[in-house]
């Protein structure tokens, strides 16, 4: 098989044969067909995240068909279409998981991070956190669904049923989320990058009633926000935008450290609250609503070897949507 691997932090990945890995008891080796890259990606590569597994292989919105199975898998066959996203085992027993908060576990294994991930041709899997993409017929399309479209879904959930929702950094998740928002009759106001017409058209397109920079402030008060760019600075920014009782969510894995602001940002039973990673349950969810809402993903296919390159572009903001890997 071949492989990007991620040597040491701050580095480029390293394209490398390796021996095709095999499943353990529970898990299953897919032959990769799509892997999306994250933003998460880039906090592994850059360093932001510290202590992954080294060397590593990063990647954690995979698409790929079964090719092997450990003996005590079940619910999936070979050959069949399925889906690896960024939490990738939990414990089962501690606090979190016994309630229905795995997403929280003490013992979690992430994909990409601590467990090898798709940037790969071959990748091996815990079954139980696999999800079954019989339906979808393009892998490349099915791949920003593993992350930015179930990470989008959990953070709108964390809004509430807020009806004027702000999403702050249109990229791959803001993307997907906002169909879903427009599909269920809320009002999107988009912000992005204070002059970036590309990307306040590209949410226009999708659904947004208004588009702006960063700075600028919509035609009303909004019920909540979703911040998916990792800049602190968005947190006070979108706090000034949000009615009495509104709500912030922080939609990322990492953010830049939120400047001091002062409390009457915040008075007025306003709340700030963040999004760790992700259940089950929510993939099940999000994927049922996904078809219904008919969202269509945008992405840029790159070749494995290309990595590095998708990740740069990723990184200075190059991009409308989602890259994607194609092995």
């Amino acid at each position: 098989m071949q492989a990007m691997v991620l040597r040491k932090p701050k580095t480029p990945l390293v394209l490398e044969e390796r021996p095709a890995p095999e499943p353990g008891e529970n898990e299953i080796r897919l032959r990769v067909e799509a892997c999306a890259v994250c933003r998460t990606d880039l906090h592994v590569v850059d360093g932001e995240l510290t202590h992954p597994k080294l060397p590593l292989v990063p990647g954690h919105e995979i698409v790929g068909r079964i090719e092997a199975m450990g003996k005590s898998v079940h619910g999936f066959k070979l050959g069949q279409r399925a889906g690896v996203p960024w939490l990738g085992h939990t414990c089962g027993r501690c606090p979190y998981c016994l309630s229905h908060r795995e997403n929280l576990c003490d013992f979690p294994e992430f994909t990409g991070y601590t467990r090898d991930g798709g940037f790969a041709t071959h990748v091996v899997a815990d079954a139980a956190y696999c999800f079954d993409l019989s339906g979808h017929d393009d892998p490349v399309a099915a791949a920003p669904l593993m992350c930015a479209g179930l990470i989008g879904w959990r953070s709108l959930a964390r809004a509430g049923e807020a009806q004027a929702i702000g999403l702050y950094g249109f990229g791959a998740a803001a993307h997907i989320i906002a169909q879903v928002c427009a599909w269920q009759g809320r009002r999107v106001y988009a912000f992005t990058r204070d002059g970036d017409d590309d990307a306040q058209c590209f949410a226009r397109a999708l659904g947004a009633v208004w588009a702006g920079g960063s700075s600028d402030t919509p035609p009303e008060k909004l019920d909540a926000a979703i911040i998916f760019a990792p800049v602190g600075a968005l947190v006070p920014a979108a706090l000034k935008q949000v009615k009495k009782g509104g709500r912030v969510v922080c939609g990322g894995i990492y953010m830049s450290d939120i400047p001091a602001f002062p409390y009457s940002l915040l008075w007025e039973e306003r709340e700030i609250v963040s999004v760790a990673n992700l259940t089950r349950k929510d993939g099940e969810n999000f994927l049922a609503i996904a078809p219904k809402a008919k969202v269509k993903t945008t992405t840029v296919p790159y070749p494995l070897a290309k990595a590095n390159e998708a990740l740069s572009d990723l990184r200075e903001g190059r991009l409308q949507g989602a890259a994607v890997l194609v092995p």
